[in-house]
């Protein structure tokens, strides 16, 4: 039996963050058809998420313990009559997320620069993930996928940095890139970074099959996603923090070694992976016991890293703010033997 020992700091615990965080689904309807896909659903064929269903959810959220409400949607076409609406619905979704004391965080793939704009009002971080830049992509899984084209997101990931948007990108890693695409990929993040220094965090997202996709690649190597974090470390400015999905490492002496190689984020964690729906989130309390024995702290975050807070307009500031306080009162108060950080 694998010994978490093993991993021991032989002096103090060290800490990896997560954040409970639960996601609103505006609708799955999406114009672009990833081969491995297992999130979309056909234009016209999911029906978006009415303001009061949301307010149901939400309202039965507040004393679960939830911070972040990650809201992830299918993409509507740019040039759709249904564009705005849909945008709007967005936004009108984190707006109330906001009043009902959550924090929102947009991932809703490619916008226009106003778009991003108008929806930094209503969110205090918002995301991509680049995948890879390599264009041989748009040949095989991307090849009916036209917003996964690299320059496109790229171009988001630069305009977020002009206007100031806290954010979170990442690698779809086991789709048919290489290593190679690998560093290429963290390069361009390095360099957009280093232009406007709001990347927060960089996800290494390992490819498992689900049920509904029609890529046929195989589960992404545990081992080799340790590497991937090797080198995403020595590739990106040390203030990016790396972050892994411990329900796609599958084995907890994987996890434990990613750790090791330079991961300090475990990523939002609620009821469901919409991403991934057959592989369910390890929740926080069982995910904190097995880290403790390795000597890691889990603790909660906010979606917000601090020193992005200058960035927040006077209202957001404050309702991060109050999360700040909360969470610092509730760390004071844990018991000692408590290293769970579970809110």
């Amino acid at each position: 039996m694998f010994n978490l020992l093993q991993h021991s700091s032989p002096h103090t615990h060290r800490t990896v963050t997560y954040s409970p965080a639960y996601t609103l689904i505006p609708t799955y309807e999406c114009f672009n058809r990833c081969a491995y896909c297992n999130f979309r659903a056909d234009p016209g064929q999911s029906p978006w998420m009415s303001l009061s269903q949301a307010r149901n959810i939400l309202e039965g959220l507040k004393h679960q313990g939830m911070i972040e409400i990650l809201i992830l949607s299918g993409e509507v076409h740019p040039q759709s009559s249904l564009r705005q609406a849909w945008l709007q619905r967005i936004y009108d979704l984190c707006a109330l997320a906001l009043d009902l004391g959550f924090l929102p965080h947009t991932n809703a793939g490619p916008l226009s620069y106003a778009e991003m704009a108008q929806l930094k009002r209503v969110n205090v971080s918002m995301g991509l993930m680049l995948e890879q830049v390599t264009p041989n992509l748009m040949t095989t899984v991307h090849r009916h996928a036209p917003s996964k084209a690299p320059a496109v997101r790229l171009q988001q990931l630069a305009w977020a940095g002009e206007l100031k948007i806290p954010f979170t990108t990442g690698l779809l890693l086991g789709i048919g890139e290489t290593p190679d695409d690998w560093a290429d990929t963290l390069d361009a993040i390095a360099q957009l970074h280093q232009a406007s220094g709001h990347i927060q965090e960089v996800i290494l997202q390992p490819h498992q099959p689900g049920q509904t996709q029609a890529f046929d690649g195989t589960s992404f190597s545990p081992e080799t996603l340790v590497k991937a974090v090797k080198l995403a470390r020595a590739k990106l400015p040390p203030e990016i923090t790396i972050q892994i999905p411990p329900n796609l490492v599958l084995h907890t002496e994987r996890l434990l070694d990613c750790l090791e190689a330079g991961a300090r984020d475990l990523g939002g964690i609620g009821p469901r992976d919409e991403v991934n729906p057959d592989y369910p989130h390890l929740q926080a309390n069982t995910l904190a016991a097995t880290l403790d024995q390795a000597q890691w702290t889990l603790a909660p975050r906010l979606p917000i890293y601090p020193h992005y807070d200058q960035w927040l307009s006077p209202e957001l500031f404050e309702k991060v703010e109050q999360w700040r306080l909360k969470l610092s009162h509730r760390h004071i108060n844990q018991r000692p033997q408590n290293h769970a950080g579970v809110i």
